[in-house]
């Protein structure tokens, strides 16, 4: 077998390749997933369910499909799902107590299609309650942890994917975004995240805040994310928002380039607070992509501060979702989801429906931008990775249940269904990873690949790994 390492950090497009020249077998890439997951499970706490051992059963089966000739998109390559998607007869908690047992039927759209091109997975990964907040904790699995320094926030909702992908863990990691759950935890991580467009991966059974939520991957390289997105996407009338459009040939078309786009950068959004530490190495990668012949500029935008229509869009959300419970059920939450539920029921349907107008008049002026430039640089976060067990970094103003101010650069394009990837960019002096969000016009997923991969070329960062 090859170094143990490099094992852990070779993109899935490699271990395709090996496992199709038969230089390496699925059931040697499984044991070696198994074991190093169990190795550093217990200092990270990334997975809340394995089935490590049906995923054994599978790469016997993956063998043997590829020894035949037989072989799937994904064949024989670990992959870990997130505990927000429904798994049928895996337990999946959602990071609840309220569903601390529950074994569903059913499986997520996005579950089965990863199954049916072939990836094995190892098991579900943690999550915040019910995905309520940008932090890697939940009442029922505790604290994930930063792989760059443990006992620093690892982020969230999709905390265990970007655990493992940043600690080597399988090289495909499901995640889901409703405010920023795929981007935060992957810059905190330092690793590759991608919110595709909405609709461009089917979402069935639709969950209750679905108008907002995207599914998408979680990985360490650009290609491996574009690998992903290949099997995931493309329309399923289960789900009458998903887009009519065949999907493009992302991995296939990933090498294009970004020549002579017109690239627009705001380091705040007209509105929010950024560290410095933060800010600077963000600043630095914009402007790299003017050595890509894109041309840079950056922008003074006046969307305006869409803050309290944000909240009271998310607060409702999760009052739909838990305001029907009992006291007693809602004393077993998060005592800052409960917070956020009770912060949701004072609104009033006129409130809500106001909020929502309001979205409608925002995703115009942002809309706009597009109409103009091909791009959008901005940080992907106004922080960099901080203490665990805090819900707002200690510097910042506290708040029982608002975490939207330090992560203001992902709902917005949620709100407005627009691709939006993060790629690491550098660190603090710290040694704490900071993210680039690339945001891309309407449909425009290939084109945000597209640019992220000619930054990860210039600026590579998969060699940069945590000291585990």
């Amino acid at each position: 077998m090859m170094g143990s390492e490099d094992l852990a950090y070779r993109p899935a497009t490699e271990l395709a390749a090996l496992m199709r020249r038969r230089e390496l077998s699925p059931v040697e890439l499984l044991h070696f997933t198994v074991a190093r997951a169990e190795r550093l499970g217990g200092e990270l706490n990334p997975i809340c369910t394995p089935t490590f051992e049906a995923a054994l059963d599978a790469a016997v089966q993956a063998e043997a499909r590829l020894l035949s000739g037989e072989a799937r998109a994904l064949e024989g390559l670990p992959v870990t799902l997130k505990d927000l998607s429904l798994t049928r007869g895996v337990r999946t908690m959602g990071g609840s107590r309220l569903h601390q047992d529950r074994v569903p039927t059913v499986s997520h759209l996005h579950v089965e299609r990863l199954a049916a091109a072939g990836a094995i997975s190892i098991g579900k990964t943690t999550v915040p309650e019910l995905g309520w907040k940008g932090n890697g904790d939940s009442p029922v699995t505790g604290i994930t942890h930063n792989p760059w320094r443990r006992g620093m926030n690892a982020g969230g909702s999709s905390a265990g994917a970007a655990v493992c992908a940043a600690a080597g863990i399988a090289p495909l990691h499901q995640g889901s975004d409703g405010a920023g759950s795929i981007r935060m935890p992957a810059a905190f991580c330092g690793v590759y995240g991608l919110k595709p467009s909405f609709g461009r991966v089917p979402y069935h059974p639709m969950p209750n805040n679905g108008l907002i939520s995207h599914v998408g991957p979680i990985t360490r390289t650009v290609a491996d994310a574009a690998l992903m997105l290949n099997v995931l996407a493309g329309p399923d009338a289960r789900d009458f928002t998903s887009l009519e459009a065949p999907a493009a040939d992302f991995l296939g078309s990933l090498d294009a380039g970004i020549a002579g786009l017109r690239v627009a950068y705001s380091p705040d959004l007209g509105y929010l607070r950024v560290d410095p530490e933060v800010a600077h190495p963000v600043h630095r990668a914009a402007l790299a992509f003017q050595e890509f012949g894109a041309q840079v500029e950056e922008v003074k935008l006046d969307w305006g501060n869409p803050l309290e229509m944000q909240h009271c869009l998310f607060a409702s959300g999760y009052a739909g979702m838990l305001g029907h419970l009992r006291r007693e059920d809602r004393d077993r939450l998060d005592p800052g989801l409960d917070a956020l539920v009770e912060r949701g029921l004072g609104y009033s349907a006129a409130d809500y429906c106001r909020a929502q107008g309001e979205r409608l008049s925002y995703a115009e002026r942002v809309l706009s931008l597009f109409e103009h430039y091909d791009l959008l640089l901005t940080p992907s976060l106004s922080v960099a990775a901080f203490a665990a067990d805090r819900l707002i970094p200690e510097h910042w103003e506290q708040h029982p249940w608002d975490w939207l101010r330090w992560a203001g650069f992902s709902y917005p394009f949620n709100l407005t269904w627009l691709p939006a990837a993060t790629c690491p960019c550098g660190f603090t002096p710290a040694g704490l990873p900071v993210g680039l969000q690339i945001v891309g016009g309407r449909f425009q997923d290939l084109r945000v690949l597209q640019a992220s991969r000619a930054f990860e070329l210039a600026r590579p960062w998969a060699q940069s790994r945590p000291p585990l």
